[in-house]
């Protein structure tokens, strides 16, 4: 996978504005808020006000099997840059969303790159064998993937690995959640600055997306 340098730096599991503050002073490219209930980092958007006045970093808005109308009410009340499906949604809900979606992709034996590809032209595929639950996994076979494809990787990363799954495969987002954390949903300062520390070095970056975009500083 020749040629792709750059690497986005995605902090999810944001359950607490510190802890937000400290993805943002880390350098990180985006702050993940879970609103799947009944899981262990859920949050209400109705208590993320701060959201919305968020500068130099992306807002996304994980969802997993959720109806579209609530999709679309929370990302329209929060200003969310992205949406991440993260569940079994089918293809055409990528659309209905609108642009800058994250796509899930469940890690199987085989990958099917001729599907990933498909998807990679409405969205960015995510790999992640679990439900964000910080599953990890062989993600050495993600180094056949096609050159110049966009795609993610999570599960079981932490500031320990994640420059070696930078520097193997070449991704475009890697993603952490519990691989930062002191306890669930509690993040750990000095393991997100040594995260986005880590994955930089690897990638020989600076804050430039594959998409030549730069981080967005809000209004």
């Amino acid at each position: 996978a020749e040629g792709r340098t750059a690497v986005l730096v995605k902090i999810c599991g944001l359950m607490r504005e510190a802890d937000f503050q400290a993805a943002i002073e880390a350098g990180a490219d985006l702050a993940g808020f879970i609103f799947v209930p009944g899981t262990p980092r859920a949050v209400d958007a109705d208590a993320l006000e701060w959201v919305r006045e968020a500068q130099n970093i992306e807002t996304v808005g994980v969802f997993r099997n959720a109806d579209l109308d609530t999709v679309l009410r929370i990302r329209q009340q929060l200003d969310l840059d992205w949406v991440q499906l993260h569940g079994d949604e089918p293809d055409s809900m990528v659309d209905e969303v609108g642009s800058r979606v994250i796509r899930r992709v469940p890690v199987r034996s085989a990958i099917d790159w001729a599907h990933i590809e498909a998807i990679a032209r409405i969205c960015l595929p995510l790999f992640d064998p679990g439900g964000g639950d910080g599953v990890p996994w062989s993600w050495e076979a993600l180094a056949d993937a096609p050159v110049g494809l966009r795609f993610g990787v999570a599960g079981g990363l932490d500031p320990d690995v994640v420059g070696e799954v930078v520097r193997a495969v070449r991704p475009t987002l890697v993603d952490v959640s519990s691989g930062v954390e002191s306890a669930p949903g509690v993040k750990d300062h000095e393991l997100v600055g040594r995260f986005v520390a880590e994955a930089r070095r690897a990638a020989g970056d600076g804050t430039m997306d594959r998409g030549g975009e730069n981080r967005r500083s809000r209004r």
